[in-house]
């Protein structure tokens, strides 16, 4: 029985399916995914139904789901006169947020769907956690999308806000806690400047960052175990 971890896909259904080969999922494994499974690539929808199909997977929600949440909910819409006069700005606002980061490959396998199964993926998603806090092997770990924003060792987990943890990027020069490894994605480790090794898995400071800009050129779909860290890249 192992622990995986895997953040990042961003609609790589088929580095996806070649990494549940290379780590050999086992069905009393535990993959725990990172978020930001849609957007940019070219089957977001598709790994989301695999995942769906998988009851060992455990989602948490990134920043690309919540971006889609806010605006499924007027894609299930049928476009009409009436329909347009309801749109507010704010639905505006997330949508032209959305468009901006790559939504065009989940817009159009979304509207590919039946209305269940347009109903399907929202619910899915909606269950997706936020953080989920875990031990394994004696070490504690904490993982979450993006990280910590407006950190403080004074806050408890429960204080930080939906953006704090799913937009704000971490701040790898600060070990947030002293005896909990932070597991994030959402940065691709090419952008984080103190990693000796940019676009492979980094470790410092208590952190653990994983999304290795599959969806970037040159970047890779990484995935570690949490009970050996052993690094896996596709």
């Amino acid at each position: 029985m192992a622990t995986y971890v895997i953040s990042d896909i961003h609609g790589h259904y088929e580095k996806f399916d070649k990494m549940l080969k290379k780590i050999d999922l086992k069905d009393e494994d535990t993959l725990y995914v990172l978020g930001d499974i849609l957007d940019r690539g070219p089957n977001p929808i598709k790994t989301l139904f695999k995942l769906m199909e998988m009851p060992n997977a455990i989602c948490m929600v990134g920043n690309h789901e919540l971006m889609a949440l806010e605006c499924f909910k007027f894609l299930t819409k049928e476009i009409t006169e009436e329909s347009l006069q309801d749109l507010d700005e704010e639905t505006i606002d997330n949508y032209l947020c959305w468009q901006n980061n790559g939504c065009d490959t989940t817009i159009a396998e979304f509207r590919a769907l039946t209305l269940d199964q347009r109903q399907q993926v929202i619910d899915f998603i909606r269950e997706f956690l936020i953080y989920e806090e875990l031990t394994v092997k004696g070490k504690k770990y904490l993982l979450v999308h993006a990280g910590l924003g407006n950190y403080s060792p004074e806050k408890d987990i429960e204080d930080y806000s939906l953006k704090e943890l799913i937009w704000d990027r971490a701040a790898y020069n600060i070990r947030y806690y002293p005896d909990t490894f932070v597991v994030t994605g959402h940065t691709p480790t090419q952008y984080i400047e103190e990693n000796p090794n940019p676009g492979s898995i980094y470790k410092g400071n208590n952190h653990i960052a994983i999304d290795c800009g599959c969806c970037i050129p040159g970047g890779r779909l990484a995935a570690i175990c949490l009970d050996t860290w052993e690094e896996y890249y596709v």
